[in-house]
């Protein structure tokens, strides 16, 4: 299936200059959304996957249905403040100042496999601040998937050494 095309495209979001990949459309596509969560799913099928981990919030809606489909639990990861035990937290930097994610502390065993699912790759420092967390609680990282790359913000340059997926690439 042409995921592609059902992806809008809209200038000038959230600012003039920037050109926005709405996935939504692709949401609402029972065909698409299909697609884009098993091509996802079947990427890492034979990688022994033991847990899924979604960032807030888009990754969610992609990282459960990934983690029912390898047949795995799902891990979520949340902006602070937003999850009710114990956490420990990963800072990264933005354009103009930080951004903070939390993990529950018995959110990943370790030696446990873990397939990190998002939305996007577009600079990296979500998925790799992601990637700390969850080593920091001794998991393995067996692999970063994106349904999106945006090639021309260079965010894999911060996943060197992670199995690194996307279904679809946009090079502007």
């Amino acid at each position: 299936m042409d995921l592609a095309s059902t992806i809008r495209s809209v200038p000038d979001f959230p600012v003039k200059g920037i050109l926005f990949y709405d996935i939504t459309t692709l949401l609402k596509d029972p065909e698409a959304l299909k697609a884009s969560v098993d091509e996802l799913a079947a990427a890492y099928k034979d990688k022994n996957i033991d847990v899924v981990v979604g960032m807030e919030s888009r990754g969610f809606i992609f990282g459960m249905p990934v983690a029912y489909n390898l047949g795995t639990g799902f891990v979520p990861i949340r902006k602070p403040g937003k999850l009710p035990a114990e956490t420990i937290s990963e800072s990264y930097a933005l354009e103009y100042g930080t951004n903070t994610l939390q993990i529950h502390l018995d959110g990943i065993t370790p030696g446990q496999r873990v397939l990190v699912v998002d939305d996007l790759l577009a600079t990296g420092g979500t998925a790799q601040a992601t990637c700390r967390l969850v080593e920091r609680l001794g998991g393995v990282v067996a692999g970063v998937a994106f349904l999106i790359e945006l090639t021309f913000l260079n965010g894999r340059d911060k996943l060197q050494g992670y199995d690194v997926f996307s279904l679809l690439k946009y090079s502007e």
